[in-house]
């Protein structure tokens, strides 16, 4: 079977020919860095980690492009309240927090996210505010084709004329006529509800360093904008991958589709979208109470656990948490472990010397991975493989035990679970690493809430913490933190 994806534009599979040889590009949203990240994000990173370690082990050289929005209008909005109403924010905020602190403070919580379960860092990872001029060029050549207008009153806004491009729609396979009206900027300039937000200009009621001089005023660009001009600067006109949650498709996807081809780049060959994450059947929300974060998935269970819950389900499917998730999930972990400890041991000669050459995946699996990486069939390789392994090694079949302990050791490396059993002291002290930064901006929160006299958030934070199994110690070097232990 040749290596094929399900291409959310045609709602078809189709066989993957990169179109470089020997090269893929893969765009793929990251933060927007408005607050802390949650199970949807970091879903989302581990999928298409999964999709980037497939096609490098398939042979190709990956280009990976995760862009940060760190400026938009809700990143604007948190750090304005900060000042003015800080305690409708909630613990995760600062009082008096310039927005690009905020957004800054955001982007590191998210990055030890990713690196503590193993998300490869990627090729570039470009901010939205470090690319203006590019977003200008883009804008310019809308204008120029006829597909942008600057706004019909003076409010510096520059729209995209969604009804001077045909294609508007193909990515979701909606007409525009049924579409809802776009509410990124003030409605007053458009020459149509739906037309939406290149550039926006600069409001009264914004920081001066909210915004950059441009052709069109001083202003900020639109969310969908930002994407357009990372992508083409850093993968070109064409490229083979653009990934995200399948709650970008409309608007964020479908727009920059638009904005892009409609200024005569290809843009992307195929669109990818993981499925969402939901809490016992349910969406997940913080008004209900049904909420999961990183850290406190990261505070029960190991990291490796944590990516194999994550990573199980195939990546279009809906992955639904449950309080006995990451149980399930460490316990097929643990019997992995458990038999290449018992592997290796037999295999492995006192004097360290391998004396065979390392596995290879096995032809089923990597079947089932070029089957739009299907993953649930590649992990039923793995436990079979397993099963078998340890078969051999009750055997005391040394030779059928190392070809079953390679393989899997293969398969691991591809799901990114490779770490060894009895080898992890590194991996754990990264995973702890990464914990404690996020655990700290928790932290950080109950100390303003305290510092305000909002005691009710305090109180907040310490039972949130206390439920994941994290103890908070106060003293007068500031509060400090421990997991219990039973």
């Amino acid at each position: 079977m040749s290596l094929r994806f399900y291409d959310t534009r045609t709602q078809q599979l189709r066989d993957f020919e990169p179109l470089e040889p020997g090269k893929a590009g893969l765009y793929y949203c990251g933060a927007t860095t408005q607050g802390m990240p949650h199970v949807g994000h970091v879903r989302s990173a581990v999928a298409f980690d999964l999709v980037r370690r497939w096609l490098t082990h398939r042979g190709l050289e990956v280009t990976v492009v995760r862009n940060v929005t760190d400026i938009d209008d809700k990143i604007l909005e948190k750090s304005r309240l900060s000042y003015e109403d800080p305690a409708s924010l909630g613990p995760d905020y600062h009082a008096d927090e310039p927005w690009f602190a905020l957004s800054y403070r955001f982007e590191q919580a998210f990055h030890a996210a990713y690196a503590a379960l193993g998300v490869l860092a990627p090729t570039y990872e470009p901010r939205a505010t470090g690319h203006i001029t590019e977003m200008h060029e883009l804008i310019q050549r809308l204008i120029d084709a006829g597909h942008a207008y600057p706004a019909l009153d003076d409010s510096g806004d520059v729209y995209f004329d969604v009804r001077s491009y045909d294609a508007y729609g193909d990515l979701t396979n909606q007409h525009v006529d049924d579409m809802m009206d776009a509410a990124d900027a003030d409605p007053r300039g458009k020459r149509d509800m739906r037309d939406f937000a290149l550039w926006k200009g600069q409001k009264a009621s914004e920081p001066e360093t909210a915004s950059w001089p441009s052709p069109w005023g001083r202003g900020r660009p639109g969310w969908h904008l930002e994407c357009s001009a990372m992508a083409h600067k850093y993968l070109g006109a064409a490229f083979d991958i653009h990934g995200g949650g399948l709650d970008l498709r409309f608007p964020h996807h479908e727009n920059e589709l638009a904005q892009s081809t409609a200024a005569g780049d290809a843009f992307a060959t195929f669109w990818m979208h993981n499925g969402l994450v939901t809490y016992e059947g349910e969406k997940m929300s913080k008004s209900i109470g049904n909420t999961i974060s990183p850290e406190e998935m990261l505070a029960v269970a190991p990291a490796r656990v944590v990516r194999y819950f994550l990573g199980q389900a195939h990546y279009r499917s809906q992955l639904d948490y449950s309080p006995s998730s990451l149980a399930e999930a460490g316990a097929a972990v643990e019997r992995i472990d458990r038999f290449r400890e018992r592997a290796w041991a037999l295999v492995l000669p006192e004097d360290g010397d391998f004396g065979f050459v390392g596995g290879t995946v096995p032809e089923a699996f990597g079947a089932a991975m070029d089957d739009d990486l299907n993953v649930p069939a590649a992990l039923a390789v793995l436990h079979e493989t397993v099963r078998s392994g340890n078969a051999a090694v009750d055997a005391g079949d040394a030779e059928a035990a190392a070809q079953a302990v390679t393989a899997v050791e293969a398969m691991l490396e591809v799901l990114g679970l490779g770490e060894l059993p009895a080898g992890g002291a590194e991996a754990d002290a990264a995973t702890q690493t990464a914990l404690d930064v996020l655990i700290q901006a928790r932290l950080e929160a109950r100390s303003a809430a305290r510092a305000a006299k909002d005691w009710g958030a305090s109180d907040a934070i310490r039972d949130e913490l206390a439920a994941a199994g994290i103890e908070v110690a106060d003293g007068a070097q500031g509060a400090s933190w421990s997991l219990k232990r039973d």
